[in-house]
């Protein structure tokens, strides 16, 4: 009997556990969050891999899309309440339809140092002189993500550099592994690659860099949070709790950062987790990375985003009256720096 009752000391308390650890997870609120399987994703996977969402009572579903533009549909339909991406052509046709999608904070940015968006140029071109300055891009056939894409307005300030027009290129819309393949097997002349798709490319001999993205246009704002509006109006509550978790994990980012490389305090975690949730497995690569700069104050650079929407709108992407400002709402990040207050290093 006192073997047994010894045996029960130990088994009630391990079956209230697994019980409240059960229930826990039956409550958490899931959020279904689309992302592009590349290091801009790092404050979702940081939030995940630490467990901010589920501190707040939130359970992250993620989905994997090539391109920010992919994303728009579903999150219009409410099939997905959270993007990752950027503030594309697309986001703001739909919101000229009516459709309730919002640029809610930053993501990726582009300070000085902080270059992730690679010109590349392949080698063969360099190493012939086909290719000396930015002028030389004119003709060639350079590989960017789709039509109405940061990237698009990248190039676009690039040729702008050398008196060249975006008509003056001959844009190959692929995704940013196909870069890597499209530059080694000669189907393109040159790509604005994010890393680490860049380094890869660079890696394999087939590509030299050129320019980085926070040497075209310093401060870009490459990347973006977006809400659908169906998460915003049916679950107002958790898409603040979404906010709060996600602006702990750009900041917990931002201490991985120093001297233009992942090297800051926070470092050995962030690549481990970048090596768990993306397709590069090795941790060199992003130790060797040029990474997207952050904005650990969640203040979003609203010039940016006018000038990448002045330009899709000269090329004709841009479909019916909007603005800028229809496409944006800032409570939930406005909320969340009070919640956390100013950011503080670590």
């Amino acid at each position: 009997m006192a073997a047994q009752a010894s045996l029960l000391r130990i088994i009630l308390p391990v079956t209230a556990l697994l019980f409240t650890s059960a229930t826990q997870a039956a409550d958490l609120k899931p959020v279904r969050v689309a992302v592009s399987n590349s290091s801009s994703d790092v404050g979702i996977y940081i939030a995940d891999k630490k467990g901010y969402f589920r501190d707040e009572g939130l359970e992250i579903i993620l989905s994997s899309f090539d391109s920010a533009a992919k994303m728009i549909a579903p999150m219009g339909a409410g099939d997905l309440d959270v993007g990752s991406g950027s503030a594309t052509a697309g986001l703001y046709n739909a919101v000229a339809r009516g459709i309730n999608i919002k640029i809610v904070s930053p993501n990726a940015n582009a300070p000085p140092g902080y270059g992730h968006n690679i010109l590349l140029i392949r080698k063969a071109h360099v190493d012939s002189g086909r290719y000396k300055t930015l002028a030389d891009l004119k003709g060639m056939k350079v590989a960017l993500t789709s039509p109405g894409a940061s990237s698009t307005s990248t190039i676009n300030e690039a040729l702008k550099k050398a008196g060249l027009k975006f008509s003056d290129i001959e844009p190959i819309y692929l995704g940013y592994p196909n870069h890597v393949i499209a530059l080694s097997n000669g189907a393109v002349d040159a790509g604005l690659t994010a890393e680490p798709a860049a380094t890869q490319a660079t890696n394999a001999g087939s590509a030299v860099r050129v320019m980085s993205d926070d040497v075209i246009d310093p401060y870009h704002e490459a990347a973006v949070e977006l809400f659908s509006g169906q998460f915003i109006e049916k679950n107002p509550d958790a898409a603040y709790r979404f906010m709060r978790a996600f602006l702990k994990a750009i900041r917990f980012y931002n201490d991985s950062l120093k001297d233009g490389m992942i090297k800051g305090k926070t470092a050995d975690e962030v690549v481990s987790i970048l090596t768990e949730y993306t397709n590069i497995k090795d941790p060199a690569i992003y130790r060797s990375i040029a990474p997207q700069g952050s904005q650990p104050d969640g203040r979003l650079n609203m010039e940016s985003l006018q000038k990448d929407f002045d330009f899709y709108k000269t090329q004709g992407w841009i479909e019916g009256k909007v603005t800028v400002e229809q496409a944006v709402d800032t409570r939930f990040i406005d909320q969340a720096l009070k919640d956390l207050g100013p950011y503080k290093p670590q």
